[in-house]
């Protein structure tokens, strides 16, 4: 069989019987208006494609691969493998079932039909969708799996009486747990040096210290393989996607050093001539260190006058390690009035907060609360470390059908408010006293905040305007000629006669069909110029959700996403509950790190180039990544493509810069290099990939995929691409061995587990409990997610509490993500960095109920909290540290549910146990497991 014949196939364009595979597009999902075949032409293969040689599930367990890889990549001695028996071949007893053929009109709906998914609509509704997540399960062999985009066949499956089998054994199969465990093991708690090219670096989940010697930290930059291939048919053949995730504002702990900050006053950075990249340690000095070859371009530049320096036996220069751009990875440079809008400097930025004050948010007290808690935090306001005071300006501006804005001059006794009522033509009606400094303005902003919620005290106003306000707060920014951000309260759909208005369109009856995607996409177009405004005029947009009903999270999350802001939703609001979870969210928004103004450019040394970009970022060409704000939670993940062949030798070099301004009005530029090798050997392509980057990039383009393409075309692709993966390892990497068995390589042993968690996240799998709201939530936050949210938001953590051991600080060892491992005696937390969850088991030991909740029995314990009592016993003081720990370092506030087993909000809870088969539909990992050995066994026939 030729090279070509397990290219996976795009659903559009599928070959003829015989002929062989078609050549991929790799990690991108086709152009909408050809999903359907071609006339005369087979349906695309499904998520289970035809009937695999062997239907019936495994015996024997394998043994676990070890991890190998040391401290500078991987071993070696050719790849290592992860084997654990798949299907036995066919011959070794009779099918369990028939055997599917593309040429008969089966009689049950084929699992590889691509029928439009108006069709799955129809069968699920047909079908009692309970019936549909219990039909099957490891013990019927020969059933289709259940898999979303898949039908499960009737009766007429079946030939001839089933076959007695054995059940797959969970523990049998690779553990996401277990290979979390194993990299601690081996790489926690030690230092990790960034001095060779192409290293692998310590999972995200591990504790190190990382030392830069050259390369940029993996906190910065982590990439999906460290080794790219050196040619595209290589590319194409092992569909391994090659991007990095950027994080270029990452938080670093104390004992990591901070990045230098390198001045070379009016004369500014020093730059290749030919391809502008910035000074780096790929620069390669000649000549007696009177010139240097860029590593990027190859170019040969002079070195300036002030510049120059000698150079060593070794060509290196003198001052080698004195330089921070010669020898680090990571650094900033001070920039000059060149990089400044209209070239003069950038004045300091303002944070502007926009409260809605519409009926129902005075009444439940959230605007008191916001008002309240403004004063505390004004006192955080973020600063250079060498500033007593932030240099931030704030201005407030509250608003329901009209605006209000608030003049709150140091020398007024009080504040004075103007309105403006013509929303449809916005304009700032005050510039003097708007924006002001807090430290000078302390009494009268004190003076506003607590006349606030008097003011509207007797409104019954509560239509509200959603647009006008964004364009009021950027109208403001681009008046006092500094970047900024908005702090936008809101809480209801804006109906109020305005631009941006929205109407309710939550239409249950689009789920799945071809016209669902146009739930995740805004009603209006108003909101993409006026993200666009927003982001020419550095004005980042963040957003407090407060709906008790649907909101359009679509329409009013744009702005946000694409001006780089955060999106926070608190669904029915209620100030006894939930105040502590915004409270806590809205505190650390205003003090994280934060770069303002912002474009980002990724250049490549030859042969290779950034092709596609995910994130809060907006693109007006295809090079410069805009973002009005980029914070220190906030990552880019760029994709890369060959345009010519890349060298073993010289390696595939990565630069990327961002030019912003700082919080106290400073502009400067921030530099992250990497260098990864090159290989003309699959095997080392799949021996330095990370499955944690993978599974980010692939949330990531399927996310934005939603927006244009049928979901069951999306899901058809990411299960192909997963199984053309593996095909091609097993075909060129992998020592013969039985078709049964099923070989991962040891980087990607939890590639299944952790695919299947994605496809069946709510965004890609619709279920009845799941608003439309909370999917385009859900969506917004993955897009600019970093690798270690992404990997704790699809499989989350889940810990044993009854077995902790209250004089110990370490965490109780987290277990796998399923049913099968809690026990009606133990108490269970489970985090996915958006929520918490503690599980009560119906037998919870009476002493540990005691000391966590302070009441007698199981029974006693009340549901509705969302915050533990803080008791003096061991018990509680432990849980709460440990729940502490769990929080730390994430960006979102996680909302605590307490569970108890076999009551109503457990079946909420079981969906986070993505090792199972969910209720509504997606398989188990089990199932998944067995469904991917299908396709590559097709695959490779």
């Amino acid at each position: 069989m030729s090279q070509q014949g397990y290219v996976a196939t795009p659903p559009y364009s599928q070959s003829q019987p015989g002929i062989g595979l078609s050549p991929p597009h790799y990690g991108h999902y086709g152009d909408p208006s050809h999903t359907g075949s071609p006339p005369g032409m087979m349906k695309p293969a499904g998520p289970l494609g035809a009937a695999a040689p062997g239907g019936m599930l495994p015996q024997g367990h394998p043994p676990h691969g070890p991890h190998q890889f040391g401290q500078n990549g991987a071993h070696a001695q050719g790849p290592p493998l992860q084997r654990f028996p798949g299907p036995p071949p066919v011959n070794s007893a009779a099918p369990s079932y028939a055997p599917y053929s593309p040429s008969t009109q089966s009689s049950y709906p084929s699992p590889v039909s691509t029928s439009s998914v108006a069709q799955l609509g129809t069968q699920l509704s047909a079908m009692h969708v309970n019936s549909y997540a219990a039909n099957y399960g490891p013990q019927m062999a020969g059933a289709q799996l259940s898999y979303p985009g898949s039908f499960p066949g009737g009766p007429a499956q079946m030939a001839g009486p089933p076959q007695p089998q054995k059940k797959l054994d969970p523990d049998s199969i690779p553990s996401p747990i277990q290979v979390i465990e194993n990299d601690r093991a081996t790489r926690g708690g030690q230092v990790y040096t960034t001095n060779t090219r192409g290293q692998i670096p310590p999972l995200v989940t591990t504790d190190c210290t990382i030392q830069d010697q050259g390369n940029a930290s993996p906190r910065y930059i982590r990439c999906t393989t460290y080794c790219f291939p050196c040619t595209s048919d290589m590319a194409k053949q092992a569909q391994i996607p090659l991007a990095a995730i950027i994080k270029p504002f990452a938080t670093i702990p104390s004992n990591e050093t901070p990045l230098y900050l390198v001045n070379h006053g009016e004369t500014g950075p020093v730059r290749c001539n030919r391809c502008k990249a910035y000074m780096c340690p790929f620069m390669q000095f000649i000549e007696g260190g009177r010139r240097y070859q860029c590593g990027f371009c190859s170019c040969v530049n002079d070195v300036p006058p002030f510049y120059f320096q000698h150079l060593d036996h070794i060509g290196r220069r003198l001052d080698h390690y004195e330089k921070p751009e010669l020898s680090l990875g990571s650094y900033e440079y001070v920039a000059t009035l060149d990089y400044c809008r209209k070239n003069k400097p950038p004045n300091p930025p303002a944070f502007i907060f926009m409260i809605d004050v519409s009926y129902s948010n005075i009444k439940n007290g959230l605007v008191k609360l916001i008002c309240e808690e403004l004063k505390t935090v004004l006192e955080k306001l973020p600063k250079e470390d060498q500033e007593e005071t932030s240099s931030l300006r704030v201005g407030f501006i509250t608003y329901n059908k009209v605006l209000h804005f608030f003049n709150v001059k140091s020398t007024l006794a009080r504040p004075q408010m103007m309105v403006v009522t013509d929303v449809s033509e916005v304009f700032v009606p005050l510039l003097d006293g708007f924006l002001v400094s807090y430290q000078e303005s302390q009494s009268v902003i004190h003076n506003l905040l607590d006349q606030i919620p008097e003011m509207f005290a007797d409104s019954n106003e509560n239509e509200t305007v959603f647009a006008p306000v964004i364009r009021a707060g950027m109208e403001a920014l681009k008046a006092a000629d500094c970047p900024g951000k908005l702090f936008i309260f809101h809480s209801s759909l804006p109906t109020a006669e305005a631009p941006g208005k929205l109407k309710n369109r939550d239409d249950k009856k689009l789920i799945n069909t071809d016209k669902e995607k146009i739930l995740f996409q805004p009603q209006t177009n108003v909101y993409d110029p006026l993200a666009k405004d927003c982001v020419a005029h550095g004005c980042c947009v963040t957003l407090f959700l407060f709906p008790s009903q649907y909101v359009d999270v679509a329409s009013l999350g744009l702005v946000p996403q694409l001006t780089g802001g955060t999106l926070y939703k608190y669904n029915n609001f209620q100030v006894h509950l939930d105040s502590q979870q915004f409270l806590n969210d809205l505190r650390n928004d205003i003090e994280k790190k934060i770069g303002f103004d912002a474009i980002m450019r990724v250049r490549t040394s030859t042969g290779f180039r950034a092709t596609d970009f995910f994130g809060g970022i907006y693109m007006n060409n295809t090079t410069d990544v805009e973002m009005a704000a980029i914070d220190c939670d906030k990552a880019v993940t760029v994709e890369f493509k060959h345009d010519d062949k890349l060298s073993e030798d010289s390696g595939a070099l990565i630069q990327c810069a961002v030019l912003y301004t700082t919080v106290s009005g400073q502009r400067r530029l921030r530099i992250h290099n990497l260098g990864l090798n090159c290989s003309s050997q699959l095997a080392d392509l799949y021996n330095s990939c990370e499955t944690d980057a993978l599974i980010n990039f692939f949330a990531k383009s399927a996310f934005k995929a939603v927006l244009h393409q049928p979901l069951k075309v999306i899901r058809e692709i990411l299960v192909n691409q997963t199984a053309h993966v593996l095909a091609c390892y097993r075909k060129n990497c992998a020592s013969p061995s039985a078709a049964s068995q099923l070989i991962l390589p040891d980087s990607m042993k939890v590639l299944p587990v952790y695919m299947n968690c994605l496809l069946k996240n709510c965004v890609l799998l619709s279920r009845p409990e799941i608003s439309t709201d909370e999917r385009a939530y859900q969506r917004q936050l993955v897009m600019t997610m970093g690798v270690a949210d992404s990997q704790l938001f699809f499989y989350p953590q889940l810990r044993p509490i009854h077995t902790l051991d209250v004089k110990s600080t370490t965490l109780p060892a987290a277990i796998r993500c399923s049913e099968s491992r809690l026990s009606e005696e133990g108490i269970f937390l489970l985090a996915n960095g958006v929520n918490m969850f503690l599980w009560l088991g119906v037998s919870s030991p009476p002493e540990l109920i005691q000391g966590i909740f302070n009441v007698p029995s199981f029974a006693h314990v009340n549901t509705d909290i969302t915050s533990l009592p803080e008791l003096g016993n061991p018990y509680s003081q432990t849980l709460r540290m440990i729940m502490g720990i769990i929080q730390q370092k994430r960006p979102y506030s996680m909302k605590l549910t307490i569970v108890k087993q076999r009551e109503q909000p457990e079946m909420v809870f079981r969906q986070f146990l993505v090792e199972d088969k969910g209720l509504y539909g997606g398989s188990s990992y089990v199932d998944f497991l067995c469904c991917v050995h299908k396709e590559i066994c097709q695959l490779l026939n």
